[in-house]
């Protein structure tokens, strides 16, 4: 468990907060490049950290993001006109480009300069693996993009969207990197309503890419060992399963700081999934979603499925707020709770949300008793906290210096017991901490 000083630091976000402060040293996602669909594109109103900001594409098709009122009156730029590589506000006239200078003054006489010597809060943005991102640390710090793999890959080659969701972003990543929930939050099985439940005998795999003897690993092993791996991006933290041989089923999953993951599930030649957490406020959250495969292009087939909610994506509507949500609980149904699954709620991604919400906005991390199966969720509180208070004392996160080592994949293997957690990443990645190189440049992580 945590001190409750230390679980407010650890989730909080805003200006001049310890983690918001190590947050902001690094690219954060801020919309997808879908949502500023062409030049002179409606504006959108964005709230990144607690900081209410307004993003727009320009006439050139340049994305800027700035500070959303207008600081002559304080009127919402939102209300206004994007035209001819600016913002002009609607009340008075202001005009504001994507650097946040104030580029026309109606109001002003020509002589006086007076719109030099305006200047309203930018953020540097770069548009990246379709999403678009912004840089809102000190400028002299700023880091390299985050060499994500699917992000170097052809467009055709990945799937990107995203979900809201409703509780701080520190337990939606926790989930995310916790390998041995799986058992219970989503495992499916088939089962007469009346029928006494034998996991060992009654299972189906939710995620059809899975194999059968995967699954039932899965199911008979609810107590993976957890090995943790510390590497230049993040941490590797993979969970063994027995397999009722000589062998070990690994998951691996990634952790890239500051609020990247991984999924673990993956074999060989599979398509590999990826999550981005974004907090918004301390309370909700926009979490990123994405699938790639670095050998060939995704198929129209996979591409439906991911936008119906296979893998780690969720069904949402046209604001990317999923339709199985904390306002109807999740669509529930207590029927196939008690045939089909532990949870009775659709979908990998919901099954997740509604776990994670229901620890309430900000999880209260003082009443937790963690186990064994927990230490990758004690090893990324250690490394994010102390990254965020070496910081306050003057020290800026070593992560930064290291955005080309981003490039590592996650997934699954079956290998002796006789090996370690290292011998195991060689073999399954063709490195100890899963990095390879670039899109298709290892050939032992083919």
């Amino acid at each position: 468990m945590l001190r409750a000083e230390d679980n407010k630091f650890l989730t909080e976000s805003g200006e001049g907060t310890g983690m918001g402060e190590l947050l902001r040293r690094f690219w954060i996602p801020v919309l997808l490049s879908e949502e500023l669909p062409e030049p002179d594109s409606d504006p959108k109103k964005i709230v990144v950290m607690g900081e209410e900001l307004l993003a727009f594409r320009d006439t050139r098709g340049v994305v800027g993001v700035i500070d959303q009122y207008c600081p002559h009156r304080g009127a919402n730029l939102w209300l206004g006109r994007n035209e001819e590589c600016g913002i002009r506000c609607v009340y008075h006239g202001w005009k504001f480009d994507t650097d946040g200078r104030c580029v026309d003054m109606p109001t002003s006489y020509p002589d006086l300069n007076a719109k030099d010597l305006i200047r309203i809060k930018s953020y540097p943005v770069r548009e990246w693996g379709d999403m678009i991102w912004a840089y809102m640390g000190p400028a002299d710090q700023m880091p390299e993009l985050p060499a994500l793999e699917m992000a170097l890959l052809p467009a055709s080659h990945r799937f990107v969207t995203k979900k809201w969701q409703d509780c701080n972003w520190v337990q939606a990543v926790e989930g995310s990197i916790d390998t041995a929930h799986f058992t219970f939050a989503h495992l499916s099985f088939e089962k007469e309503e009346n029928e006494i439940l034998d996991i060992k005998k009654h299972f189906v795999n939710p995620l059809t890419r899975v194999a059968t003897d995967h699954m039932r690993w899965i199911a008979e092993d609810p107590r993976p060992v957890i090995k943790i791996n510390p590497h230049e991006a993040g941490l590797t933290v993979a969970g063994g399963r027995l397999t009722g041989s000589d062998n070990i089923y690994w998951r691996i999953a990634q952790f890239l700081m500051p609020f990247h993951s991984y999924a673990p599930s993956s074999m060989p030649g599979e398509n590999m999934f990826g999550q981005t957490f974004v907090p918004v406020t301390d309370t909700n959250c926009w979490i990123y979603t994405y699938a790639w495969n670095p050998h060939r292009p995704l198929t129209d087939a996979e591409r439906e499925g991911y936008a119906n909610g296979n893998g780690v994506m969720a069904v949402v509507d046209e604001n990317y707020v999923p339709l199985r949500n904390k306002a109807n609980d999740y669509l529930i149904d207590r029927k196939l709770q008690r045939t089909k699954s532990y949870t009775g709620i659709k979908g990998v991604s919901e099954q997740d949300a509604a776990v994670q919400d229901s620890q309430g906005p900000i999880a209260d991390r003082t009443r937790e008793h963690l186990g064994p199966t927990d230490l990758g969720i004690m090893h990324f509180r250690k490394l994010v906290m102390e990254a965020a208070r070496a910081l306050q004392k003057g020290e800026a996160p070593p992560h930064t210096q290291h955005q080309d080592r981003y490039t590592v994949r996650s997934g699954a293997c079956v290998t002796s017991k006789t090996k370690d957690l290292t011998a195991v990443m060689i073999e399954r990645f063709g490195d100890p901490a899963g990095f390879v190189g670039g899109p298709g440049q290892n050939a032992a992580a083919e």
